[in-house]
């Protein structure tokens, strides 16, 4: 943990300075930045994709603002400023969704009798889908958000996602349909849900970054770009799940890794809404590449 901590380069790298020309280029033979194939040229927030997805802002990590978020939903952090309890803000917060989605009164949502079928696709079964199977509609949904926002392309669902004319890809992109389908401004709810998320860390003057471990039973799981089998810098799918406990993380494979993840790339924790996510100590978190260490235990 010391070495991932004095962000020491892997095994065989040499660091060059942030004015090297070289440095500053986002070409797919430079590991340290996001792939071209593993982004969007666009997306909806106040950092491009080519640098949110790289190491440089696992290291040094800034704000992220999604686009229109906060100036849309100003009266929410006004009264969540009002606020000093924690719990209550919790409160204050799933109530301003229930009420500005019309979650309780579908009627007012403009759905009718067919679309109230998909009455509970909310924020919340999307959270508790995705806990209980991450390669599931619930699990493309959220993928899905992170692309649109984000520009970082999901790398796997249920398999790799490689060839966007491919059978996976479309597989991916029809669950992802179906999960968005008939409901009230989904993608919409999760914007906020990520907003708050990061109200929370700034109210609570949370470190710039987060020691987060995650179990795997091979090493090949993850898109290595570099390193060796101790230290890598991998490609992470866009969205993937942490635990705070290296213990917890132990019970989920052979090999755990360890990475310092940056708070404005923490999607959702356990203890942000107690009670949505049935995992103790879990974090979703937007993928991109990541400078890692693997070890066993």
């Amino acid at each position: 943990m010391k070495e991932l901590i004095q962000d020491a380069p892997p095994t065989g790298t040499t660091m060059k300075p942030d004015n090297d020309p070289a440095a500053c280029r986002a070409s797919d033979k430079d590991t340290a930045t996001l792939p071209r194939y593993a982004r969007l040229p666009i997306n909806r927030c106040n950092v491009p994709a080519v640098i949110l997805g790289s190491v440089t802002f696992q290291r040094f990590p800034s704000p992220l603002q999604l686009d229109g978020v906060a100036e849309l939903h100003a009266d929410l952090f006004r009264r969540l400023d009002a606020l000093d309890d924690k719990a209550a803000r919790a409160t204050a917060f799933r109530d301003y969704l229930t009420v500005h989605f019309c979650l309780e009164e579908l009627d007012k949502a403009g759905l009718d009798q067919r679309s109230k079928k998909r009455a509970n696709a909310n924020w919340l079964r999307v959270l508790r889908g995705w806990s209980f199977d991450s390669d599931g509609r619930e699990g493309a949904v959220l993928k899905g958000w992170v692309e649109s926002r984000f520009g970082l392309l999901a790398r796997f669902h249920g398999e790799p996602l490689r060839d966007f004319s491919g059978a996976a890809y479309q597989r991916y992109q029809e669950m992802r349909s179906a999960g968005l389908y008939g409901t009230n401004a989904l993608e919409g709810q999760l914007d906020l849900v990520y907003a708050y998320s990061q109200y929370e860390f700034q109210r609570t003057d949370a470190p710039s970054r987060i020691a987060l471990y995650r179990g795997i039973n091979r090493l090949a799981e993850h898109e290595t770009l570099t390193g060796s089998k101790k230290r890598q810098i991998v490609l992470l799918n866009n969205m993937v799940s942490f635990t705070t406990s290296r213990e917890r993380a132990g019970e989920f494979g052979d090999y755990i890794v360890t990475a310092l993840v940056p708070t404005p790339k923490v999607f959702f924790s356990c203890d942000l809404l107690p009670g949505v996510l049935k995992g103790e100590d879990e974090f979703l978190v937007i993928g991109g590449v990541y400078d890692i260490a693997i070890d066993t235990h």
